[in-house]
C-alpha cells in the first residue's frame, strides 16, 4: 500500500489504481480502479462474497494487492468495524474497552505520566524543559477531547443499548452480540479521518439502529460503509460503489438511486449493444456477398477497416438477483388467529419478562414486534407460536390456524447427510422440483449448490435453507425471529415483496428498518413488562412517537393563564406570575451560585498548584501535582457545562416570563 496520494490525487483520501486481488484459484478483484475523496459518505453493495470486506482489509493494510495500488492518505487515521473480531483485553470493564479505541490519547497519557516520574528524580536545571514538555502533551490532550472520552463513550455505550449500571461490568461476561455492540462503540470514539464500517446494524435492534443513524449524520469525515441495511444506505450515503463480478462501479447517488441508475445504464448498454450487433451483421453480410467482385472492392476493404476499428460492446456483468419469491396461498384460518388472555412469561419464577399481555391477533394481519433487545420480543414470539407455555393466563389458537415458526436455531434441526434440494422437497408436499429450485433462488442457492450436503453449509446458509424449508409450503400463521439475518440487500427485497404478498398472517421481529416498513401493517412495540399496539405500519408508529413526545412536553409546560380584564384581576394574575417565576427561578438561581463558586475554589487552586511548580520546591511531587491539576480540569469542564447550561435555562425562563409580566 502506497503511503499518500500524488499531487494530481491530494484530495483523494483512498484511490485504488489497477487492483487485483485472488485467493487461491477465486479472483476477486480484477484491475479495480475507483476514487474516495476526503469527506465522501460511501455505500458499497455487492453479492455475498463478491469482495466488499476485501476492498476494507485492502484498505486498512491488513492485505496487500496481488497487482496495482492501494493508496491512503498517509495521514489519515483509520478505524476500521470488521464483521468479526478477536477482542483484545476481555477482562476489562466495559467503558475501559472502550475507551481503548482512542490509542493516540493513551500514548500521550503514558507519556505524561512518564514527565511526571521524571520530574521526581530531575535536577534542576532539567525541570524547565520536562515542564514544557508537560504542558505541551496536557494542551494537546485537552484539544484532542482527552477529558471528553469517558462521557463520548458512555454515551456510545448507552445509545446502543446498554445499561448505566453495566459500564463496569468485565467484557467478558457479555454475550457475542453484545461484544460486537461495544467494538462498534470503540470504534465510534475514535474520532478517525477515515471510518469503515462493515455490516454495523448486526446485532443491533431497531433503537439502536436509528441511534446510529443519527450519530453517523454528525461524523465529519469520510464514511465507508458496508451494509445490506437500505434505511442507513439510503440516509447516510451519497455516493454507492458496486462490487460485484470481480469489477467496481461508482454511482453518484444513494442506495435508491443506484438500484434505478444501474437498470438504466444496463438497459442502454443491452440497446447499444444489440445496434452494433446488426451493425456488424450488415457490413460481414456485404463482405461475404461482394468480396469476389472487383467493382466493390473498395467498399468491401472499407467495410473490412471499419469492423476492425470497432470497440467491441460488451454487456456488462449483471448483479445476480435471486428473482421473485412466489409463496403458496395458504390454507384459511378463522377470523381470530391467536389470543393472549392476561399472558405472563417467565423463566426463573420471579423475574417476569411479560405479564398480563393481551393481545389478539386477525387473519391476514401483518405484525412487527420492535423495542430494545432483552425486552422480551423472542419470548412473545415464542408466547403466540405456543413453544412457551404462559406462567399466567393464557393463549388460544384460533380455528384452522397453523403455526410455522422460524428461529436461528431452528437451522439446527435439519438432517445433515440430505441435500440442500432434498431437504426442501422433503417440507414441500407436493412441490415440483422446479418450484424448490425457484424458491431456492431466492434464498442464494443456485444451480450445484442445491446438490450440497446439510452437512457442509455454513451458518448462515443453514439459517437460510431453513427458512426456505418453511416457505416452500408456508402455515397460514407465520412467526419469523430475524428473517433478513444473513441474507444480502436483493434476497431481502426479494423476501419483503413475498411477505407483504402474502395472503395469511404474519407476526415477524427484525432490525431492519426498511424491511420492517414495507411489510408491517401493525406495530407491537415492547413496553415491559407488557406491550403496546400501534394499528398502522411504521411510519405510523413513528408518528406516533413524536406526537407523544411533543405532547409531554407541552404537558409539562406552564398553562397559559386567564386575562381579565379588570385591573385587579390583572394585578392578581401578575404577583402570581411573579410568584411562580421566583419559584421556579430560586432553584436555578441557587445551582448557579453553587456552581459559580465551586469555580472559583478550584481555579484559586490551580492557581496556586501552577505557582508553586514554577518555583521548583525540592519537597514538591510534581506527579501528584500534575494528577491533581489534571482533576481540577476535569471538575472546571463539567462545573463550566454545567453552569451554561443553568444559566441558559435561567435566561430562557426570565425570557418566557418577560413577555406574561408586560
Amino acid at each position: 500500500m502506497a503511503g499518500g496520494a500524488g499531487r494530481g490525487d491530494v484530495w483523494h483520501m483512498i484511490a485504488f489504481k489497477q487492483v487485483s486481488k485472488s485467493f487461491g484459484a477465486q479472483q476477486i478483484l480484477k484491475n479495480v480502479s475507483f476514487f474516495v475523496g476526503a469527506g465522501e459518505r460511501v455505500g458499497i453493495v455487492g453479492p455475498n462474497g463478491a469482495g466488499k470486506s476485501t476492498v476494507f482489509h485492502l484498505i486498512g493494510g491488513e492485505l496487500s494487492p496481488d497487482a496495482g495500488v492501494v493508496d491512503v492518505q498517509r495521514s489519515a487515521r483509520i478505524a476500521h468495524l470488521h464483521q468479526e473480531f478477536d477482542p483484545r483485553n476481555d477482562g476489562v470493564p466495559l467503558l475501559d474497552y472502550v475507551e481503548s479505541g482512542r490509542p493516540d490519547l493513551r500514548g500521550i497519557l503514558a507519556e505524561i505520566h512518564e514527565l511526571e516520574e521524571a520530574l521526581q528524580r530531575a535536577a534542576d536545571a532539567d525541570r524547565a524543559g520536562l515542564l514544557a514538555r508537560l504542558g505541551e502533551l496536557q494542551t494537546r490532550f485537552e484539544s484532542n477531547g482527552g477529558y471528553e472520552t469517558g462521557a463520548r463513550a458512555e454515551a456510545a455505550l448507552c445509545g446502543l443499548g446498554f445499561g448505566v449500571d453495566t459500564l463496569k461490568q468485565p467484557f467478558r461476561q457479555f454475550s457475542g452480540g453484545w461484544q460486537m455492540r461495544a467494538e462498534l462503540a470503540r470504534v465510534l470514539i475514535g474520532d478517525p479521518d477515515i471510518l469503515l464500517l462493515d455490516e454495523p446494524t448486526n446485532y443491533l435492534d431497531i433503537p439502536a439502529v436509528e441511534w446510529l443513524q443519527k450519530y453517523l449524520k454528525g461524523f465529519a469525515g469520510t464514511l465507508v460503509l458496508i451494509s445490506h441495511d437500505r434505511y442507513l444506505l439510503n440516509t447516510l450515503t451519497r455516493t454507492t460503489l458496486e462490487i460485484a463480478n470481480g469489477q467496481a462501479t461508482r454511482y453518484a447517488g444513494n442506495y435508491d438511486f443506484y438500484v434505478g441508475d444501474r437498470e438504466a445504464r444496463y438497459t442502454q448498454q443491452f440497446a447499444a449493444m444489440k445496434n452494433q450487433q446488426r451493425e456488424r451483421e450488415r457490413a460481414e453480410r456485404f463482405i461475404e456477398r461482394f468480396r469476389a467482385k472487383n467493382t466493390k472492392a473498395s467498399q468491401v476493404q472499407s467495410r473490412i477497416k471499419m469492423l476492425e476499428r470497432m470497440d467491441v460492446i460488451e454487456l456488462p456483468h449483471r448483479v445476480l438477483s435471486p428473482g421473485t419469491i412466489r409463496l403458496k396461498k395458504p390454507p384459511r384460518s378463522g377470523r381470530e388467529v391467536v389470543r393472549l388472555d392476561g399472558a405472563g412469561a417467565t423463566y426463573d419464577g420471579t423475574h417476569w419478562v411479560l405479564r398480563d399481555v393481551d393481545l389478539s391477533l386477525q387473519r391476514g394481519e401483518k405484525i412487527a414486534v420492535v423495542g430494545l433487545n432483552g425486552m422480551g420480543k423472542t419470548t412473545l414470539l415464542r408466547l403466540l407460536a405456543g413453544l412457551l407455555k404462559p406462567a399466567a393466563g393464557k393463549r388460544v389458537l384460533g380455528h384452522k390456524a397453523v403455526v410455522g415458526y422460524q428461529s436461528q436455531e431452528f437451522a439446527d434441526t435439519m438432517d445433515p447427510d440430505r441435500t440442500v434440494l432434498e431437504t426442501v422437497k422433503a417440507a414441500g408436499a407436493g412441490a415440483s422440483e422446479e418450484e424448490c429450485r425457484t424458491l431456492l433462488g431466492g434464498f442464494g442457492f443456485s444451480g450445484d449448490t442445491v446438490t450440497k450436503k446439510v452437512m457442509v453449509l455454513s451458518g448462515g446458509e443453514k439459517v437460510r435453507l431453513a427458512f426456505a424449508r418453511l416457505l416452500i409450503d408456508p402455515p397460514n400463521f407465520l412467526l419469523l425471529d430475524e428473517p433478513t439475518t444473513h441474507l444480502d440487500v436483493s434476497a431481502r427485497e426479494a423476501l419483503e415483496q413475498a411477505l407483504a404478498a402474502f395472503e395469511g398472517t404474519l407476526c415477524l421481529v427484525s432490525h431492519d428498518i426498511e424491511f420492517v416498513r414495507h411489510v408491517a401493517t401493525g406495530i407491537l412495540a415492547m413496553a415491559p413488562p407488557g406491550v403496546r399496539r400501534y394499528h398502522g405500519g411504521y411510519a405510523y408508529y413513528r408518528e406516533k412517537l413524536d406526537a407523544e413526545s411533543a405532547g409531554a412536553q407541552a404537558q409539562a409546560a406552564p398553562a397559559p393563564q386567564p386575562q381579565p380584564d379588570s385591573r385587579k384581576a390583572r394585578r392578581r394574575e401578575r404577583a402570581q406570575i411573579v410568584q411562580q417565576l421566583s419559584r421556579r427561578k430560586k432553584p436555578l438561581e441557587a445551582k448557579i451560585d453553587g456552581l459559580e463558586k465551586r469555580i472559583e475554589e478550584l481555579e484559586r487552586e490551580q492557581a496556586d498548584l501552577t505557582a508553586g511548580l514554577t518555583q521548583h520546591a525540592a519537597n514538591t511531587d510534581y506527579r501528584a501535582v500534575h494528577s491533581r491539576l489534571q482533576e481540577i480540569q476535569r471538575e472546571l469542564d463539567k462545573h463550566t457545562r454545567q453552569w451554561e447550561r443553568y444559566a441558559y435555562e435561567l435566561e430562557r425562563l426570565l425570557a418566557e416570563f418577560e413577555g406574561k409580566l408586560e
